[in-house]
């Protein structure tokens, strides 16, 4: 891999964001497959040790930041594109196999307290 691939985050670290290379990956499509809060955490499936040099750059961006289990928000964050474009990448990562989700449960509008647990913790790691 090329220079700024160290990270495994490629060209989304260290170049501005551009809008049109994300909507180009997604085709255009601006709704996910599926619905996705911004909230849903994600979690990569695909072994450390399994080559995915054969991934879309975007794929392998959101495979390296999934190895610990990150947001929807904070992949668009991290990669800096659009939650749009977040979403339909992950949801079609998640049609392939590639991800798991993990959606908040919204009980007659009672909060997660998984969610409010791992809030809560990492605002103390802060």
């Amino acid at each position: 891999m090329g220079p700024g691939w160290e990270d495994g985050l490629g060209p989304y670290r260290h170049e501005p964001s551009s809008p049109v290379r994300p909507f180009t990956v997604t085709g255009g499509r601006s709704t996910p497959r599926t619905h996705l809060a911004m909230e849903t955490l994600v979690h990569s499936m695909i072994p450390h040790h399994q080559d995915i040099s054969g991934l879309i750059p975007e794929y392998q961006a959101i495979n390296t930041l999934c190895r610990q289990v990150r947001s929807v928000a904070e992949i668009s964050a991290l990669l800096r594109v659009p939650l749009g474009v977040a979403r339909v990448l992950i949801a079609d990562m998640a049609g392939e196999g590639l991800v798991q989700l993990h959606q908040p449960q919204l009980d007659a509008g009672k909060p997660d307290l998984n969610l409010l647990e791992r809030v809560l913790s990492g605002l103390r790691r802060l």
